[in-house]
């Protein structure tokens, strides 16, 4: 059965939906996006999706879409539309298609940005029985560009770490970079030691995670002690735990980096609370 997707003012089924090849995305990476979860029919997080997205647009200097004061309402309507109960919606804006290629860009007053959305069907997100045995993950060198906190559509180096980690049997990447842990190749990374869970300090060099935001508010709530710093994969090979979080792995436990078991080999408690809190608060908070 066909998607019905959303472009530029319009609902489409998906085999309709076209997209010039002159678009700065296609031809650039010229654009940003965001993924928010579906849990239950609603979405979680969506605020602080948004508000990221207009800060990315505004580092980029790209012009809101028209349609931007819009975007819960459709988001909404593409859930019921493809009767999504668990799963993602993936939002893009792209700086727009000015009719030819240029490295310059085009007059904002003349082009005007590209606005794409589409669900992914994802039962069972929630329940991942993952999340019950963990995910091995590999460390690899980040040579991606400085600005890592706005979250563009230039994610060639990524994919390439996926498949890296692939290769070697595991299941993701931990990037490196001087000698400390950026983060993954699409989430943020953690460690826990002595009951302390350790993550990097926001910067350009890392995303601002949405699903990070919340879980640290969480972890802090329930009056577990953080410290936002930097560490080493030879940190985190000794921690008591490791674990990752993202909008669609809400908080994944990590058991093995670089083939050296992290802690038992186990999912540890740490993560499996904050897992749990997470997804309560979040349900309770979605719209």
């Amino acid at each position: 059965m066909s998607r019905t997707v959303y472009l530029n003012g319009e609902y489409l089924p998906e085999t309709e939906a076209k997209v010039s090849i002159f678009d700065r995305a296609f031809l650039m990476a010229d654009g940003v996006y965001e993924v928010t979860s579906v849990l239950g029919g609603k979405l979680i997080d969506f605020a602080g999706h948004a508000r990221r997205l207009e800060r990315s647009l505004a580092e980029l200097d790209i012009k809101k879409p028209a349609a931007f004061g819009d975007l819960l309402e459709i988001h909404r309507k593409l859930v019921d539309l493809n009767d999504i109960s668990e799963g993602l919606i993936y939002l893009q804006v792209t700086r727009g298609a000015p009719g030819d290629r240029d490295f310059a860009f085009p007059d904002p007053e003349t082009t005007e940005p590209t606005l794409v959305l589409f669900t992914q069907n994802k039962p069972g997100l929630s329940d991942n029985p993952v999340a019950k045995k963990g995910i091995k993950v590999i460390s690899i060198d980040d040579i991606r560009w400085g600005r890592r906190d706005i979250k563009t559509v230039q994610l060639l180096y990524p994919s390439m770490g996926k498949m890296m980690a692939r290769k070697a049997g595991a299941d993701d990447a931990w990037m490196v970079e001087d000698g400390f842990v950026t983060e993954g190749t699409s989430n943020n990374a953690y460690i826990v030691k002595d009951g302390k869970i350790i993550t990097r300090n926001l910067g350009t060099d890392i995303l601002h995670g949405i699903t990070r935001a919340a879980v640290l508010a969480c972890a802090r709530e329930a009056q577990m002690a953080v410290e936002e710093r930097p560490f080493s994969i030879d940190e985190a090979r000794e921690a008591d735990e490791a674990f990752l979080t993202s909008a669609s792995a809400f908080v994944m436990p990590v058991v093995e980096i670089d083939g050296a078991s992290v802690g038992t080999g186990t999912p540890g408690p740490v993560a499996a609370r904050l897992r749990e809190i997470y997804l309560a608060e979040s349900l309770k908070a979605a719209l």
